[in-house]
């Protein structure tokens, strides 16, 4: 039985960045002792100091009291430990339990494996003792346990909660990407709420979601202790527990709940999503103040003002985990950084967001910030003193001035810095440049920009009304936070120059990729549709892959198979998605065949096999290794076109391709299977690619990267190499 005065170890967990708040939380409760470590606090305290953390805790996630502890490395000494443990003292032979486990040693690497040992050694004790034996409950069993392995010990506790703590019982519905609500309290306490509130400030979420942060604030506000929802914490089955003690806890947080009732809050919330406003005023209502907060759909740009001279505006808005999500962003931010500026002189703004070039566009500098990690994410708290009225006016009358300068054809478009400025005049200068080749061909996918400033390094492509932008990975050299912030300016730059929403833009980084890295999908939207090139329409996907599904730069390539297709046997190898199968096809060629290692593409190839009306029956698709396959073929082709990848360790090939040391090989291959009079198409994009005297000593070859390049790649001629392969003539 727990004695009442005992003082006990604790571990409180919390998200990072919370700890040393979590600290000072605790001890305000009576801890004796709370030592903040990396995502957690570790304490001491009495059972009913325990108790009163575990309702009244508004940071911490779990809260384990320790029951033992010991010297343990191996799955024998876990056992034996375990085995001396009275398990009486804690729960009934005929109870039910729950295990988790954390941590590792070189003898137990696995957590799932050391919980189960952990359960199997309880039930044996009970079944050799007792003859019957507990049951594994995952909802709610009378004991959860929790064993953390470290540095050669084992810190056998006890979760007193059930579980986590931040489900406080009110939020059954969520938005996207909901803030956990203890993470909600720890960026309310950072920004200073619990005072604020007590002299009567405002606080308003304009991007408010299911409500959590507007709940968590109501219930600092009104002193409602976040534990007294929650139907089941987890304590009341324990052998160990104490009623008496737990119900003087619970009746001291309803009364002081019932004196703070009559206070006077004023919480507003908005979100421009009526789903979203629904599900949070059902969370408010669950939570008890659906009466105390208002909760109203609207815009950003719709904001109405302040009828308040002070108050926190304190908001989640969405930030995006990916770098492609930027484009969308930006201009939300910077609208929420004018409309507070012009409506909310004088308050306070805690903006919490993962990305510091979306931070960046409140034009105010922030007097603090705060790393508070969102689940694996590393995001910031910004704490800004918006200016006063006065001083608020000139900053949105320059900002304006500014941008009235800039553009007057978009209605407030983001003020472009200087740089962000000398970007978009080379865009402007770019579109003019490629105009009138672009209507008089009928082209609808090309490149307009591509690093021409070292500064900008940025491939921008237009796929008919949808922007595709690249971002070459900057050297280490290059200060991360000002590659940022030029990616941001030039994002901010591409709207207007371009004409298009920023939703039409489509973000990626280009790295050297490794293994399946270049197969492997970015997103899942399956949204393709199709350009038009020639007489083909290729289907593109510019959101789930590195690539889109179309190169470029080989156009000419594509258009040039399309004339000398007509009545020949085609073969294309490394075919991608078959962009040079369609044109090869819509020209007439009798037959056609496409191998590549690669499922995804192939499938995209049939997609486009289908898109173009394309009878399948004399186009034949094989996956395998080009390599491979080459050697097993014994077919006749008129027109090869081979494209292989400048490296590939693929784990479906044998070793490795390295174009540069395997073109002999796979040339001398390809002309295996090619007819007297036939031409091979050979490309490669590697830019010191050097063809092999081997080769020129063997075939007529014929270097024709300049015809290969429209005006879109005259800026950059060393994007592919292209050569034309023939049999010498007898």
């Amino acid at each position: 039985m727990a004695l009442l005065n005992q003082v006990y170890t604790l571990h409180a967990t919390c998200s990072r960045g919370l700890e040393q708040l979590l600290a000072e939380e605790l001890l305000e409760l009576g801890w004796t002792q709370a030592r903040p470590r990396v995502g957690r606090v570790l304490g001491e305290a009495t059972l009913a100091q325990a108790y009163k953390a575990l309702i009244w805790s508004r940071l911490a996630n779990r809260l384990h009291l320790q029951l033992a502890e010991a010297s343990v490395t191996s799955a024998r000494e876990l056992q034996s430990w375990l085995a001396a443990i009275d398990w009486s003292e804690h729960l009934l032979a005929d109870g039910t339990l729950l295990v988790d486990a954390s941590g590792t040693t070189p003898q137990l690497r696995n957590t799932h494996d050391t919980a189960l040992r952990v359960k199997d050694a309880i039930v044996d004790w009970f079944r050799e003792r007792e003859g019957t034996r507990p049951s594994v409950d995952r909802v709610r069993p009378d004991v959860r346990l929790h064993l953390r392995l470290e540095k050669g010990k084992a810190l056998l506790s006890l979760d007193l909660g059930g579980g986590s703590l931040h489900q406080r019982g009110y939020r059954l519905e969520t938005a996207k990407a909901p803030l956990k609500e203890n993470l909600a309290a720890g960026l309310l306490y950072r920004a200073g709420w619990p005072q604020l509130a007590a002299q009567g400030y405002s606080l308003l979420d304009p991007f408010c979601g299911s409500g959590t942060l507007l709940a968590e604030a109501a219930f600092m506000a009104l002193d409602i202790a976040p534990g007294l929802l929650r139907s089941w914490h987890g304590v009341e089955s324990w052998l160990g527990h104490r009623p008496r003690c737990w119900t003087e806890v619970l009746e001291e947080a309803e009364a002081r709940r019932d004196a703070a009732a009559a206070r006077q809050i004023d919480i507003r919330g908005r979100d421009i999503d009526p789903r979203v406003i629904e599900v949070a005023r059902a969370n408010l209502q669950r939570a008890g103040l659906a009466d105390r907060i208002q909760v109203t759909q609207g815009a950003i740009s719709d904001l109405p003002a302040a009828d308040q001279d002070k108050g926190l505006v304190i908001t989640n808005p969405p930030y995006g985990e990916r770098l492609e999500d930027l484009p969308s962003l930006l201009p939300v931010y910077s609208e929420l950084g004018q409309q507070l500026l012009s409506k909310y002189p004088g308050w306070r703004l805690a903006l919490y967001t993962l990305n510091k070039e979306l931070a960046f566009r409140i034009p105010w500098k922030p007097y603090k910030t705060y790393a508070l990690q969102n689940a694996s994410l590393e995001c910031q708290l910004y704490l800004f003193d918006l200016p006063q009225a006065g001083e608020a006016e000139q900053q949105v009358a320059a900002i304006e001035r500014k941008q009235q300068e800039r553009s007057e054809a978009a209605q407030r478009p983001p003020v472009l810095s200087e740089g962000g400025q000398m970007f978009a005049n080379r865009l402007r200068k770019n579109l003019k440049h490629l105009g009138r080749w672009v209507k008089r061909e009928g082209i609808e996918a090309y490149r307009v920009y591509d690093a021409d400033l070292p500064e900008y390094a940025l491939a921008v492509d237009l796929y008919a009304d949808q922007v595709h932008v690249q971002e070459y990975a900057p050297p280490a050299k290059v200060d991360l936070d000002k590659a940022n912030q030029r990616l941001a300016d030039a994002l901010m730059a591409l709207p207007q120059v371009l004409g298009v929403s920023p939703q039409a833009i489509h973000l990626k980084q280009r790295r050297r990729q490794t293994g399946k890295q270049q197969y492997e999908k970015l997103a899942t939207t399956g949204e393709f549709f199709p350009v038009r090139e020639g007489q083909a329409q290729i289907l593109v996907n510019l959101t789930d892959y590195l690539d889109t599904g179309l190169f470029l730069d080989h156009r000419p390539v594509r258009l040039r198979i399309f004339q000398e297709a007509q009545g020949k046997r085609f073969l294309n190898l490394f075919c991608y998605t078959g962009a040079a199968t369609l044109q090869a096809a819509l020209g007439g060629g009798r037959r056609t065949t496409s191998v590549d290692l690669s499922k995804t593409y192939l499938g995209w190839l049939e997609k486009n096999l289908k898109e173009n009306k394309i009878n399948p029956r004399a186009h034949q698709v094989i996956q395998a290794d080009c390599r491979d396959w080459l050697k097993q073929d014994r077919e006749v082709y008129d027109l090869i076109f081979m494209d292989p990848p400048t490296f590939s360790n693929s784990k479906r090939m044998q070793g490795t391709l390295d174009i540069q040391r395997d073109q002999v090989e796979l040339v001398d291959l390809a002309m295996q299977r090619l007819s007297s009079e036939g031409l091979l198409i050979f490309s490669n994009n590697l830019r010191g690619f050097k063809i092999s005297p081997e080769l020129e000593e063997r075939y007529e070859i014929k270097d024709i990267t300049r015809q290969t390049l429209d005006p879109d790649f005259e800026r950059n001629p060393r994007i592919h190499q292209c050569f034309e392969i023939r049999k010498p003539a007898l």
